[in-house]
């Protein structure tokens, strides 16, 4: 019984129109993963270790950016508006 990598390196040589449609779908799904690892390790709202650390959220500094892509917000002119706990 052949591999499925094979199967598919078959269908690829009987039909290269197909080459592009795996590149997409490949580098759709790598740049998902990778993302959603991202959201995962860098976002405050996710704590993974809530005896050292119970709130990170405020740990975050006022000029410190977390958001992958900011439209009109300069974070370096903002000033603290929090209190400290």
């Amino acid at each position: 019984m052949p591999s499925i990598f094979t199967t598919v390196g078959k269908q690829l040589r009987n039909h290269p129109a197909l080459i592009p449609l795996f590149i997409f779908i490949g580098g759709g799904a790598t740049m998902s993963v990778t993302y959603l690892c991202r959201l995962a390790l860098k976002n405050p709202d996710v704590s993974w270790d809530r005896k050292n650390n119970p709130e990170p959220w405020n740990k975050i500094e006022p000029d410190q950016q977390y958001k992958l892509f900011s439209v009109n917000m300069d974070y370096s002119k903002l000033k603290k508006d929090r209190p400290d706990f």
